[in-house]
């Protein structure tokens, strides 16, 4: 799960985390994300585990020392740098939603999609966008922009989706 590190000024992005957070404990699905109780990623986190569900946080060092590390997850999995917590992610996931975010949310989105592009990930990966507000709509122009003007093939457009409703994530995640 991507998503910001920051709390962001529209709290509804907050419930929508709550609301994720719930159907992902609901379904049995375990959480896996970066971490830290701060933001988004803790509100997301805190509501998979108010709901009894699984969280594995993974998270450098050096993230753990400056105190924002969630001690309550089921699992914190530290490691040396950003990359190591991203190759660690991406193994253990079967599936990646974002949820917004600013440039870290961005940059993970785009790995995991060039990876399941690749071939990097051990079968294919979808990437699903929950959108609120909007937030995604740009994301998804620009996509589409780039299968236009021939920087991305077709059949790769649809690595990332962009969905509205907890539901659509949790059927993407039933594939």
């Amino acid at each position: 799960m991507f998503c910001g590190s920051r709390p962001g000024t529209d709290d509804g992005v907050h419930a929508l985390a709550r609301q994720l957070g719930a159907a992902l404990a609901d379904a049995g699905v375990d959480l896996v994300y970066g971490g830290t109780e701060v933001g988004v990623m803790g509100t997301l986190a805190d509501a998979v585990l108010a709901e009894g569900g699984r969280v594995v946080g993974v998270i450098p060092v050096g993230l753990v020392e400056r105190e924002i590390a969630h001690r309550g997850l089921t699992k914190l999995i530290e490691v040396e740098d950003m990359h190591a917590r991203k190759r660690t992610m991406y193994a253990r996931a079967d599936a990646f939603c974002a949820l917004p975010g600013g440039y870290g949310t961005l940059e993970e989105v785009f790995e995991a999609a060039t990876w399941t592009q690749l071939g990097l990930h051990d079968g294919p990966k979808p990437v699903v966008l929950l959108d609120h507000n909007g937030f995604w709509s740009g994301l998804e122009a620009f996509l589409d922009r780039a299968v236009d003007d021939g920087f991305v093939k077709p059949t790769n457009r649809s690595i990332v989706s962009r969905v509205t409703t907890v539901a659509d994530v949790l059927a993407v995640l039933d594939r």
